[in-house]
């Protein structure tokens, strides 16, 4: 298959486009115009043939002509008239034998009053125009032709000057396709070069095109692109930096206390005490590596089909309940809206709602309320502790990665939640409340099933 390039299609669609147009002219024209000009021949010949019987007696013979039969052909616009009568015409308009014989039969055979007909002689056609004669005990018939040449002579005019708009009409068409080629190539270019600045991940400049409404439209998404790449740039090495800082902490401590133990030094008061440091480090660094490898997961999952189920809210809550109670046995873990159902990824929200009840053991006083509820379209699931309120300043950053409270560990809970939410088409927010803070994740009821549906 030939590759092209922009500019040789705009070339091949203007040329496409003059061939077409001028295949079209050559293949209509002729049938259209010929069509014309033969209706207007035989109205000249009508036309001609009644205003000379206004004037003439049937019964006289047509007035002589210098020329024979066959000059008549150059005779432009000229009508010539004959009769017939009793199957005979007038002699001295010299007709050919096999002319007047077909004259004749399309007169006797002709059933109207007049009739148009056509005969080719001589590699030339001839048109005339049969009409009877109301004659005493005579059958007579009154009959015009004209050659056609003034048809052809016509044709080739109209023609000639069709050739000549068309040859105009092609030079006049390359002036728009130069302007169209220069219009289109030069933002293509300057967009071209932006995006190679990106394939090089060198997306500091911006883009912005002004005049054309649709270029403008397309370096509007180019310029959204690019800034979607630098925050999700940004967001990568936060990721890193982060996940680097988190790590680097627990294998400090393992590798001083492994080395300290090597040295026949031990940090604590007895070795038990010195591997449990080392077994609590390890334990952290794992429950972090877990954290980010779920947290990763959870973006490859937006373009995995989604694995919803009908749940009840009650299944999970209660389950949450059974595994975080013994932690802290001073709180009382309130549960709410356990008949509730609503589609989604168990495995997901059970995780959502573990970071949740996490997040809120650290910071509850002395109790945890675990919620759903059903407000209009959308299920509400919600955690609540009677801790002390969050600063303003952090509740809208607080679901970001790595974002960590006074008490918080890694950073990753509550991104983790929001990410799951986003997987359910749904979104989160934090509040303080009169009872302490309060979590929640919205998620549209309806839309999970459409979405599972789909």
């Amino acid at each position: 298959m030939i590759r092209v390039n922009l500019t040789q299609r705009i070339w091949l669609s203007f040329i496409s486009l003059i061939v077409l147009v001028g295949l079209s002219i050559i293949i209509i024209y002729p049938i259209s115009i010929k069509g014309t000009l033969t209706d207007e021949t035989y109205r000249i010949i009508e036309y001609e043939q009644a205003r000379y019987h206004m004037t003439r007696d049937f019964t006289e013979d047509p007035p002589d002509s210098d020329l024979n039969f066959v000059e008549r052909r150059e005779a432009i616009r000229s009508v010539f008239h004959l009769y017939i009568i009793n199957n005979f015409g007038t002699l001295q308009e010299n007709i050919p034998q096999e002319v007047l014989a077909e004259m004749t039969a399309n007169a006797r055979d002709q059933e109207q009053t007049s009739g148009r007909y056509e005969l080719t002689y001589g590699g030339a056609t001839l048109f005339y125009v049969v009409t009877k004669v109301k004659a005493t005990d005579t059958e007579m018939f009154a009959i015009s032709y004209m050659w056609d040449t003034y048809r052809d002579q016509m044709v080739n005019r109209l023609w000639e000057r069709l050739v000549y708009i068309l040859l105009l009409t092609s030079v006049l068409s390359l002036l728009p396709a130069i302007y169209l080629k220069h219009y289109l190539r030069h933002p293509l270019i300057i967009l071209g070069n932006h995006f190679e600045q990106i394939a090089k991940r060198n997306w500091q400049e911006p883009f912005k095109w002004e005049g054309d409404e649709d270029f403008q439209k397309l370096s509007d998404q180019f310029e959204k692109m690019r800034q979607n790449l630098m925050r999700y740039d940004r967001a990568q090495k936060t990721f890193i930096q982060h996940a680097s800082h988190e790590l680097k902490t627990p294998i400090m401590v393992i590798k001083s206390y492994a080395q300290s133990v090597k040295d026949g030094i031990l940090p604590k008061e007895n070795i038990e005490s010195t591997m449990n440091v080392i077994m609590e480090e390890s334990n952290r660094m794992e429950q972090r590596v877990k954290d980010m490898i779920y947290y990763t997961k959870l973006d490859s999952l937006k373009d995995e089909k989604a694995n919803h189920e009908n749940i009840t809210f009650g299944e999970i809550a209660f389950h949450i309940e059974e595994r975080f109670r013994m932690q802290r046995e001073e709180i009382r873990f309130i549960i709410e809206g356990a008949d509730i159902r609503f589609n989604g990824d168990y495995e997901q929200l059970q995780v959502m709602l573990e970071n949740f009840v996490e997040n809120a053991l650290r910071y509850a006083e002395s109790r945890i309320w675990i919620r759903a509820e059903v407000k209009e379209k959308d299920v509400h699931i919600s955690v609540e502790n009677d801790g002390d309120h969050i600063a303003e300043s952090e509740l809208a950053t607080i679901f970001a990665p790595f974002h960590k409270g006074n008490k918080g560990q890694f950073g990753l809970g509550l991104a983790i939640v929001k990410r799951i939410a986003e997987l359910h088409f749904g979104y989160t927010f934090a509040q303080n409340t009169d009872d302490g803070v309060k979590f929640t994740v919205c998620i549209p009821k309806e839309q999970q099933t459409k979405k599972k549906q789909s």
